[in-house]
């Protein structure tokens, strides 16, 4: 065997919508991958021409991404012409639908970034995002890239779909306690969860203009916001889960406080809190804190990690847990790296340290 042969992959990859806040990540990221020998960047579908090419945007895409890579306006053949060995779309969620089909029957490895892929029923699309599936055929092929729980079954997939910022803060601290059974779902469990801006997208509306937003907090897509299916389905809820996003006015970061009933009322916060940290043992972007600490935004800021705190209410049964991400990071482009590595067999924190 030739020492070539234990030499880590040189990829090849392409960014579609690159010119998002999450596409911008993912071109910063990528570029100074180690194992990254090509990257191409597309502007989404939908968008025309590249924007961050068109004067003073062009500054803007290399000052926050740090590479003078070129954007190119969105043509499928030419990725097809020229496959990578993985593309990510960090598109809305309409044309992932549109656009994906077509490049994962030719065999292109895929991360998409939008919620196109992650439900598994295809009936809940009309319902949850507002338009009918074009390949319910393939919900079935893309895997749930959440890391930390679907490792395995990521490294084995040519398809992933990346889990929705919120989701992320919610699952990441309640799946444990969930397939352990301490959770009394007799209760409904209360996501309250709170984003900054920048998790609405780049393009501009008029209610997350600075003015709109500044020095003010509110809660919206009650009982519509569609995290709600993914994090039902992900989390194997036995029960009711009740899930309420906020705006905060900054521009980056995820709280997410969850209210749920445990099934021993006498477990202390130290047991919930070990059985979270057995769960996430080895696991490089998990802080599960000590007791008496909860997690703060500014803590994950910018970086990959997930923030987890415990508090348990003496003598009764109820339990809060606190968890902190940076929703263009864990919550999106960082998480997709880690994807890319766990598909391709390379270090989980490769181009995340």
């Amino acid at each position: 065997m030739n020492a070539s042969d234990h030499q880590p992959p040189q990829l090849k990859v392409t960014v579609v919508g690159a010119t998002g806040y999450a596409g911008m990540e993912l071109a910063r990221l990528l570029s100074r991958h180690p194992n990254v020998s090509s990257l191409r960047l597309f502007s989404s579908p939908r968008t025309g021409p590249a924007r961050a090419q068109d004067g003073g945007e062009a500054l803007d895409f290399r000052m926050r991404t740090g590479t003078t890579l070129a954007v190119e306006p969105y043509a499928g053949d030419a990725l097809s012409a020229a496959p990578p060995d993985v593309a990510f779309f960090a598109t809305p969620n309409e044309t992932s639908n549109e656009v994906i089909p077509g490049l994962a029957r030719e065999g292109i490895r895929i991360v998409d970034l939008s919620g196109s892929f992650r439900l598994r029923d295809a009936g809940l699309y009309d319902r949850w995002y507002g338009f009918r599936h074009a390949a319910p055929e393939l919900l079935q092929k893309f895997v749930y890239g959440l890391p930390e729980e679907n490792a395995v079954a990521i490294s084995k997939s040519r398809f992933i779909a990346n889990p929705g910022c919120y989701a992320t803060s919610v699952l990441l601290p309640l799946i444990p306690l969930a397939r352990a059974g301490l959770i009394d779902w007799t209760a409904p469990v209360i996501c309250d969860c709170k984003s900054g801006v920048s998790g609405a997208g780049k393009t501009p509306t008029a209610t997350t203009h600075f003015s709109e937003v500044a020095g003010s907090l509110k809660a919206y897509g009650v009982f519509a916001h569609r995290h709600l299916p993914e994090i039902v389905q992900e989390s194997g809820a036995g029960g009711k889960v009740i899930f309420t996003p906020h705006l905060l006015p900054i521009d980056r970061g995820i709280l997410s406080t969850i209210y749920l009933k445990k099934t021993d009322a006498e477990a202390p916060a130290e047991s919930l809190r070990g059985r979270i940290s057995e769960a996430y043992a080895g696991a490089p972007f998990i802080r599960v804190l000590p007791a008496g600490e909860l997690p703060q935004i500014k803590w994950v800021a910018r970086t990959n990690f997930c923030d987890i705190g415990v508090a348990v209410e003496a003598g009764s049964p109820w339990v809060i847990l606190v968890s902190c991400i940076d929703n263009l990071l864990k919550g999106a482009a960082g998480q997709a790296v880690q994807n890319m590595n766990l598909m391709f067999g390379l270090p989980e924190v490769a181009g995340l340290e």
